[in-house]
């Protein structure tokens, strides 16, 4: 088993910046790829940005590109999302999930392993 848990949401301005920070114990973390996903209010839980296990390589969806970055510190068994230029579009939960497979991690949700239990993003306009 694997427990994430996630932190860092809040309320932001337009444009404003967020870091979130997803905690992972009881396995070894680095064994996992990661994945941040987002769902607002009657909509779908959608792919956010993943990263690999060890190699950091990652991937966004385009909405995100050049506003998001996602990290990872194997050290501290811990994964990131930083989020700049926000937009109130960008407000929703944000789940941070887990992954036990080599190479790029999945987009869709349900392939994942495990998953934390959401912070709340809040982008005022």
């Amino acid at each position: 088993q694997v427990q994430l848990v996630e932190s860092g949401g809040g309320l932001v301005q337009a444009g404003g910046s967020l870091r979130l920070s997803c905690s992972a114990s009881g396995r070894t973390f680095s064994n996992y790829g990661m994945g941040w996903f987002r769902q607002a209010p009657g909509k779908e839980r959608e792919f956010v940005a993943a990263i690999t296990r060890v190699d950091g390589s990652t991937y966004y969806t385009d909405s995100v590109k050049g506003r998001f970055t996602i990290s990872r510190d194997n050290a501290k068994n811990t994964a990131y999302l930083h989020m700049n230029s926000l937009k109130p579009e960008d407000t929703a939960v944000y789940y941070c999930a887990a992954v036990r497979r080599i190479g790029s991690p999945p987009r869709q949700w349900g392939e994942y392993d495990y998953w934390g239990q959401g912070t709340q993003v809040t982008v005022s306009s």
